[in-house]
């Protein structure tokens, strides 16, 4: 039976999300096994005009490449997906995983060395949706992603796939009568925050030390950095606001397991000085953390500093797409920079790490204080409503 919902998270897409125009060559990638969401954002892509076409994406070749190929099979810069990322205009990407452990026994040194081979392509991505960005989507390219419910996922998220489809589609507002009204409400509540935090010089985040960890001192310049409101235009669900850093100083002892390539690594502490990561040290697969921050030159920089709004998100899932957007967060990612954002590291990596600022199973809640003004406390912000009815 069809899922209705399917349908509107693909109107939302096309619609708002990337503004799909008459003419536009539209990218849709994705595992084949979202075929019923791909057929929407497909249908959805000829009822607005454009040009949709679909690329498959799979965990099992991915699993063959790093298994059995060299190391200057694993390095290889694909033309054609290069050419790709040069052309479009929309890419519209699903996440669907079948196994999110799939990659969980291969060496971590090969992980690396295709991620590094993603550099190239990481770096035109980057540069051609931060032009989209600054030209009102006249130029560049316009994308979104977002996550197609699977057992694989649900049983990440410790849920039956039926609840799961509820806490994503929830998180979405795709029950609601209107989602695009929905989310463009929730745009101009964050632009309140945005233009709060621009031209702000350090934002400070505090947590006090618990669970034999030392706690969290992190100061992140953002002097010259521009904040973006991230309210579904790239990401779906959404719901984030994010700035690229200039610098950081100090340490954070990350709250979840920081979740990349299907590797769960936990208890992460990671110390920044000039805002590069100078030591790092986790619970578990530290191994995998060292292997990554060390897969080029750019990787232990930090790329993006941003404070999760998303309050229908209340529970981690192992899934950044939601986990970094729980309202009561914030994330740090080490690796490639958004331009837009004031941040060009180039990097393969960008792995978002999320820490909790609520009060939770008697741990104590932390502050966030822009200029020395506390504005986010104990999970929630001070001078701000991001409820539903505000």
């Amino acid at each position: 039976m069809h899922d209705p919902r399917l349908d509107r998270l693909a109107d939302v897409l096309v619609r708002y999300s990337t503004s799909v125009r008459k003419g536009d060559l539209v990218h849709i990638n994705g595992e084949a096994a979202a075929l019923p969401l791909i057929e929407a954002m497909y249908a959805a892509t000829l009822r607005a005009g454009g040009h949709p076409f679909w690329s498959p994406r799979s965990e099992s070749l991915q699993e063959l490449l790093l298994l059995h190929g060299s190391d200057e099979q694993l390095t290889y810069v694909s033309p054609i997906e290069l050419h790709r990322v040069q052309t479009i205009d929309v890419h519209l990407s699903i996440w669907s995983d079948l196994n999110t452990k799939f990659l969980g026994r291969v060496d971590p040194r090969r992980t690396a060395l295709l991620q590094s081979a993603r550099k190239p392509t990481m770096k035109v991505f980057m540069q051609r949706t931060a032009e989209s960005m600054e030209s009102g989507g006249a130029k560049g390219m316009r994308w979104c992603g977002t996550l197609y419910p699977t057992n694989a996922s649900a049983q990440d998220a410790e849920m039956s796939l039926r609840a799961y489809e509820q806490f994503v589609f929830a998180a979405g507002l795709l029950h609601l009568p209107d989602p695009v009204a929905a989310w463009t409400r929730i745009h101009e509540r964050q632009e309140r925050i945005r233009e709060y935090l621009q031209g702000k010089k350090v934002v400070h985040f505090k947590v006090p030390p618990s669970g034999g960890n030392d706690g969290t001192d992190l100061r992140v310049e953002v002097g010259g950095s521009r904040w973006i409101n991230c309210a579904g235009k790239e990401n779906f669900p959404d719901g984030e606001v994010f700035a690229g850093p200039q610098g950081a100083d100090g340490h954070v002892n990350y709250t979840f397991p920081a979740v990349y390539q299907g590797r769960e690594v936990e208890g992460v502490r990671l110390e920044f000085k000039g805002g590069r990561v100078v030591e790092a040290s986790a619970k578990k697969n530290e191994d995998f953390l060292i292997k990554m921050l060390d897969q080029d030159a750019g990787a232990r920089n930090m790329g993006e500093i941003a404070i999760g709004t998303n309050y229908a998100i209340k529970d981690f899932s192992r899934n950044t797409l939601f986990d970094e957007k729980i309202g009561g967060t914030f994330h740090a990612a080490v690796g490639a920079g958004y331009p837009e954002s004031g941040n060009s590291n180039e990097s393969g990596l960008h792995w978002d790490m999320v820490c909790e600022m609520r009060p939770r199973g008697g741990a104590p809640g932390g502050t966030i204080a822009a200029d020395g003004e506390v504005f986010h406390k104990d999970g929630k912000f001070l001078r701000f409503d991001l409820s539903p009815e505000a």
